[in-house]
């Protein structure tokens, strides 16, 4: 008899382990994966779309391209979880049976929770790069017409999906205004909720530094509660809870963000909201037939499609071992990555773990601006990405 394996989520997560579950298991399983999306987007390679150095339309691909052989595709949203009685209700009232559930149902984006959001995105002068809706776009549109004035950037408190992805439009929008000669006439501030640039002190010792050569004007400690189309000025809350309104000429927005809603409400739950999981085995603490892996799940590392990349084999190594009544043995460290583009041409790759340490992959200092960053960024991970990680070869 067929285990029946139903994951939740056909993002980079779900996609990923579904296409390791078939290459290792082949047809001894029955396979469903949930998801409506018919559209699946490479979203690391926004950042580098609001620049100007890509489209919009080469970040995305069919999603039915990358559904494994015989894996059965249901399109409907995820309302809920049974865990105690192995079901999972599909928003049309479809009551699903599963012995194996793996959640991979990516991250929410709660603009609802500053004031004048999402209706400020559709103002002028207002862009955001994690706006699934062609936002990065906007964002070049933007960037390319300012001549002058203050330019905004945001990050709000962590956990996010990719948490350099805000330092990054900011360096790659200056990068651009220097080749069109108009930096001079633009003040950019980084309006950051954390108290520092970066977490990882190798890395935080590189950036720093490229914030002092490149001019900008961090303010840590400023979280984004308000946006004032009307007036074009931004409110900031800061950690002592005095408010700080900023004039913008241009404002790039990253919302807050947190587990989906059906998940915080479940009791997949841990009392922050995410999928409460192991941070070893990827298996929930509570449920033993229930795994977890990417930015839904509780697992304190940054959420990047490199955490994923590495997540995802551990999650499925230990998913056999389960099935088959073995101890879990694999386990994930918490490696993530975040290639941090400076300008064109030139990247910091940063590689850690659960405990900070640098975790680097090639034979030099990872610390330092390079050339060759640049590229792995630009052009081998989305190749890597499409062609390997999605078809759980990589």
């Amino acid at each position: 008899m067929k285990k029946r394996i139903l994951i939740v989520g056909a993002g980079t997560a779900g996609l990923t382990v579904a296409a390791q579950l078939v290459n290792k298991l082949g047809s001894n399983v029955d396979i469903t994966i949930f998801d409506p999306q018919e559209t699946h987007y490479y979203q690391p390679m926004w950042t580098l779309v609001g620049a100007g150095v890509f489209n919009f339309d080469q970040s995305s691909k069919p999603n039915k391209n990358f559904i494994p052989e015989g894996v059965n595709w249901v399109k409907q949203k995820v309302e809920s979880f049974q865990p105690d009685a192995k079901t999972i209700t599909t928003q049309d009232g479809t009551v699903w049976t599963y012995e194996f559930l793996i959640v991979a149902s990516g991250i929410q984006l709660d603009w609802h929770k500053i004031k004048g959001m999402p209706e400020a995105l559709k103002a002028e002068g207002v862009c955001s790069n994690y706006d699934p809706n062609g936002g990065a776009s906007k964002t070049f549109k933007e960037v390319s017409k300012l001549g002058g004035g203050r330019a905004i950037f945001t990050q709000p408190a962590l956990p996010i999906k990719c948490a350099g992805a805000p330092q990054k439009a900011a360096y790659m929008s200056d990068d651009y205004w220097r080749r069109s000669g108009v930096r001079d006439r633009i003040e950019v501030v980084f309006a950051n909720h954390g108290p520092r640039i970066f977490g990882v002190e190798k890395y935080k010792k590189a950036l720093d530094q490229v914030i002092a050569r490149k001019g900008i004007n961090p303010h840590y400690s400023h979280n984004l509660i308000e946006v004032r189309t009307a007036t074009k000025e931004a409110v900031f809350e800061r950690a002592d809870k005095e408010q700080v309104v900023m004039k913008y000429d241009l404002l790039h927005v990253v919302p807050p963000q947190s587990a989906p809603d059906y998940i915080k409400k479940s009791p997949l739950a841990d009392a922050a909201g995410w999928v409460e999981v192991d941070k070893f085995t990827l298996q929930h603490k509570r449920f033993a037939d229930v795994f977890a892996l990417g930015d839904c799940s509780s697992l304190p590392t940054s959420r990047t499609g490199a955490a994923v990349r590495k997540q995802a084999p551990v999650l499925v190594e230990n998913l056999i071992h389960h099935i088959n009544g073995r101890t879990l043995e694999a386990r994930y460290d918490g490696y993530t990555s975040c290639p941090l583009v400076t300008g064109v041409g030139s990247a910091i790759m940063a590689e850690f773990d659960y405990d900070g340490n640098p975790s680097e992959t090639f034979p030099f200092d990872q610390g330092k601006e390079r050339w060759s960053m640049w590229m792995v960024k630009a052009h081998l991970l989305p190749s890597l990405y499409w062609h390997g990680m999605l078809r759980g070869r990589a």
